[in-house]
């Protein structure tokens, strides 16, 4: 080990209490949430496995289920809260389901429904509303533009600008009071490298510098002045995967 055996057990950490795929995570107070999954290959096996990672402690704790199990759900924070929304069931079916954690009651409530199924969409809580942005109905070849909008105060949601170029399996960061959304599968077998942003301030999308290369299946987060994405898979399904670490920043 490149390490050294003794920096190499400093590293590791406590593992999930099972394998999984297509879960959706967020973190909240310190805490890391692993929620729902595929157990299985081809969006198979969904689960309704709920989990919680102290990294203080380095321990896993099961919290209470999910309602609907689903896997490839897009998950998000808002008023202390988590926001699951979308994904597929365990039959492979895109789900409407939306449902919220409460971690003072440690109890799952259902809220309204996505108003179309969709799984693989990118769903970023920003402005007081949980946005859920693009995925797919079933297969890649029927990836949306949807852009609709939570408001937790009438507990419906409404119809956004949509996003302009229509692809599933992207990743979504809020950054500078911008979703920007990137990546995606699949178009004429090649992956995407579009790189649009909504302003939740004017409403409005706008096309920024593409992906150096097109990408799926990778996460975005923004920490400090710049925008981070990581790894994901440059050929549609998986294939060509990649190790890069892409760095963004607006100004």
């Amino acid at each position: 080990n490149p390490l050294g055996d003794e920096a190499a057990r400093r590293l590791a950490r406590a593992p999930l209490p099972r394998g999984l795929t297509h879960a959706a995570v967020t973190g909240l107070k310190g805490k890391i949430y692993v929620v729902g999954a595929f157990t299985q290959t081809g969006h198979g096996g969904a689960v309704n496995l709920v989990y919680e990672y102290d990294p203080v402690g380095d321990t896993w704790r099961t919290l209470a289920p999910l309602k609907n199990p689903r896997g490839s759900a897009g998950i998000t924070v808002l008023n202390g809260r988590i926001h699951a929304v979308g994904g597929r069931g365990f039959d492979k079916v895109t789900v409407t389901a939306h449902e919220v954690f409460d971690p003072a009651t440690g109890k799952w409530s259902e809220l309204a429904p996505l108003p179309k199924a969709r799984d693989h969409l990118a769903v970023v809580a920003a402005n007081g509303r949980v946005h859920a942005i693009g995925g797919r109905l079933d297969s890649s070849d029927q990836n949306t533009d949807f852009n609709d909008i939570y408001n937790p105060a009438t507990n419906r949601w409404e119809s956004g600008a949509p996003l302009p170029t229509a692809r599933s399996a992207v990743a979504g960061a809020l950054y500078q009071d911008k979703i920007f959304v990137a990546g995606g599968e699949c178009r004429d077998r090649k992956t995407y490298p579009e790189f649009e942003a909504y302003d939740v301030k004017t409403g409005r999308w706008a096309s920024f510098a593409p992906l150096p290369m097109g990408r799926h299946g990778f996460g975005g987060v923004a920490v400090g002045n710049n925008l981070y994405f990581a790894g994901g898979a440059r050929g549609c399904g998986g294939g060509e995967r990649t190790n890069e670490l892409l760095v963004f920043n607006l100004s």
